[in-house]
């Protein structure tokens, strides 16, 4: 081990103790991590890490994720000291009510902090994703002299995070696709919450990940900071493999009875190891919260250095701007996720039909008269483009330039390219999650993911961290419901829908036609503040007549009055949503052949309702009408709020069959008859 300069050990010494005295001050927190860490952690952020404190959203700022977010106040100390928008009193309210110091990392809580961690292995694939939006906007907007777009993603990663599965999918992945600019270093420490790792986790993690087509490099002592360096050195040369570098550390680094233990993971040390510790590591035990001058100093040099990186940028910025005025206009609005003008203009209208098109047919039709006018717009499914309609026809495949001829088959064109907008995630739903979280989080793209609706729930925990996040993705579900027959239960949700509606922030949309389908388009690439999951058909759905039915412009509003009774004064409310909406279509038809009026209201979004003006929801749920019936494909959980306690919900709270989907669908109730009859039963 070389050695260290007492201008380090005083910055390193700083990085550590403010991380134990607010675990300490807040009596919870994770100090045994931020203990051991801390020697890797200062290198990068001091002489490699590109980044400009006073101006955390500088676009070509290098990425850095925590995915070992119970690690919190590690980062939160190094932005404090580099000098962003973080004082030393945020350190002292660690994990308070209305701190910007949550006890994990929150993208828009905490200035600098990318992306929400602490879900281990969520970051390990936002920084996979944020590598290929680097990757992508370089290939499109780099121009020679000219390289707008040219930084690293950096991440520390712990054991509990290549423990996941979803390391394990992004990983493969990010090697396959030759990620030259993503730099992982391993916080190899061997303990885990409750034990050290030899009762789980014994493989050789550098063959594996040298398996998985990445660059890996071994370091003995994580506070060999010579080592360290010429290890992330070594990363940056690497141009084609995503680097893991291996850096064996210490947990609660210095704590002279916890050291190595799973007592340093998740509490705080207590306030006489605090002291042993401090004692033992040459470090003052008062004042707690202490930084010396010398060593602040230090550390805000990074002002100054992130002050010139960005100025110098700018001024490559002004040149590209003079030689090439098209693209970076583009480059601006696509990094402030401005949709150009007329960018909906080629969606086209659908005429009527009774027979119609399934939804997932429809979204196709609509994201490809789209994605040609929004650059924007990237992504691609789990190995379902076939079968979700996803596919961006003649916008590329994102691949490495460099892979071999022999592994590009079935291409159709010409060398593959980090161009390409479509994205090819595998068998690998819980990375696409992660992955479209990460290009969304980096900025200058539109995401979308595809897979269908039952394994959504492969995938559930980056859906709820893109809500937690407010980041602006598209998922698109297909196969919505018992409808798609032969497959059975495994194949047919029914909770589903019921469980992505249950998440905060997320706007689930389930169209009921063609023209729906074009209306949720809208919608998802308006709503910049939050995702959005699109819930389509494999089976076919008539087309509805607008001219005889209420514009599907309604949907913007969550629910509308597709068809009224005389005078807006019905004797039961239908509502339906998604396939089922032509069903009540037809029952409402059948009982008014029997004097019964019926208000036929679609409801494609829960959330959009919810939204609307009170005045505007009684309007169409009409609270003088105690008669509702709604009807969807799915359980009935959450739909009484609509119906009341008078109402009916026609669902299934059960598994549902394999056959024919029309079979199934009639053996479940779904039909004009049994509508009809929960109707009149109503009704008395």
């Amino acid at each position: 081990m070389k050695s260290t300069s007492a201008l380090d050990h005083l910055c390193i010494g700083a990085l550590r103790f403010l991380a134990v005295d607010a675990v300490q001050n807040a009596n919870s927190g994770h100090p045994g991590m931020p203990l051991g860490a801390a020697s890797m952690a200062y290198v990068l952020w001091s002489r490699f890490l590109e980044h400009n404190p006073a101006n955390p959203e500088w676009p070509d700022r290098d990425r850095f994720v925590l995915s070992a977010g119970h690690g919190s106040m590690l980062l939160y100390a190094l932005l404090y000291l580099t000098g962003y928008a973080v004082s030393l009193d945020d350190l002292r309210q660690f994990r308070r009510w209305g701190s910007i110091t949550p006890g994990h990392p929150e993208r828009g809580v905490t200035p600098g902090v990318e992306v929400t961690t602490g879900p281990l292995g969520q970051g390990f694939g936002n920084g996979v994703g944020m590598a290929m939006a680097e990757a992508h906007l370089a290939a499109r907007f780099n121009r020679a002299g000219f390289e707008i777009v040219d930084h690293f993603t950096y991440g520390i990663v712990s054991d509990g995070d290549l423990m996941e599965g979803i390391a394990s999918e992004a990983a493969s992945l990010a090697g396959h696709l030759r990620l030259g600019k993503l730099i992982y270093l391993y916080d190899d420490n061997g303990v885990t919450l409750s034990a050290g790792t030899g009762i789980t986790f014994t493989e050789d993690r550098a063959r594996r990940f040298e398996a998985y087509g990445w660059h890996t490099r071994t370091i003995a002592d994580g506070n060999d900071l010579d080592a360290v360096a010429e290890a992330i050195e070594a990363a940056q040369a690497e141009t084609t493999r995503p680097s893991l570098i291996l850096v064996r550390t210490h947990l609660g680094y210095g704590s002279p009875t916890k050291q190595d233990t799973f007592e340093a993971h998740g509490s705080p040390l207590g306030h006489d190891e605090v002291l042993l510790t401090k004692r033992n590591l040459g470090w003052p035990t008062e004042p707690d919260f202490l930084v010396p001058d010398d060593a602040l100093a230090h550390y805000r040099l990074a002002l100054a250095r992130g002050a010139q990186a960005e100025e110098a940028w700018r001024g490559t910025r002004a040149a590209y701007a003079r030689v090439h005025p098209d693209l970076a206009r583009a480059f601006d609005d696509e990094l402030r996720g401005r949709l150009p003008t007329a960018w909906d203009a080629d969606i086209p209208v659908f005429p009527a039909d009774a027979k119609g098109m399934a939804t997932r047919v429809a979204s196709g039709k609509v994201m490809n008269a789209i994605a040609p006018r929004v650059p924007m717009l990237i992504g691609g499914s789990c190995d379902l483009d076939p079968s979700t309609y996803t596919a961006l026809a003649g916008l590329g495949d994102f691949q490495s330039p460099g892979a071999n001829a022999h592994d590009r088959q079935g291409e159709d064109g010409g060398g593959w390219s980090f161009a390409g907008r479509n994205l090819h995630f595998g068998v690998r739903e819980h990375a696409m999650g992660a992955i479209v979280n990460g290009l969304a989080a980096h900025g200058g793209t539109i995401p979308f993911g595809a897979t269908f609706l039952t394994f959504s729930d492969y995938m559930r925990p980056p859906i709820r961290l893109a809500a937690l996040m407010q980041l602006h993705v598209v998922h698109v579900f297909t196969h919505d419901s018992i409808a798609l027959g032969e497959d059975g239960p495994t194949h047919q949700p029914v909770e589903q829908i019921a469980s992505l509606r249950a998440i905060p922030r997320l706007v689930v949309i389930r169209p009921a036609d063609a023209n729906e389908t074009a209306v949720a388009w809208r919608v998802a690439l308006e709503t910049h503040d939050r995702p959005t999951a699109l819930v389509l058909t494999r089976q076919h759905v008539p087309t509805l007549d607008r001219s005889r039915f209420a514009s599907a412009e309604g949907l913007r509003q969550g629910a509308y009055v597709l068809v009224d009774a005389p005078g807006g004064k019905p004797d039961l409310i239908l509502i339906g949503t998604g396939s089922e909406v032509a069903l009540v279509v037809a029952a409402a038809q059948k009982l008014t052949d029997r004097a019964v009026h019926s208000r036929v209201v679609s409801m494609p979004s829960w959330e959009l309702f919810d939204a609307a003006p009170r005045a505007y929801r009684d309007a169409v749920l009409l609270p003088n009408v105690a008669a509702r019936l709604a009807i969807e494909a799915g359980v009935t959980q959450g739909w009484h709020r609509y119906v009341g306690d008078r109402g009916d919900v026609l669902g299934i709270d059960r598994f549902g069959a394999s056959a024919p989907g029309d079979v199934v669908l009639r053996e479940f109730g779904y039909t004009v008859d049994n509508v009809c009859a929960r109707a009149l039963a109503l009704l008395g």
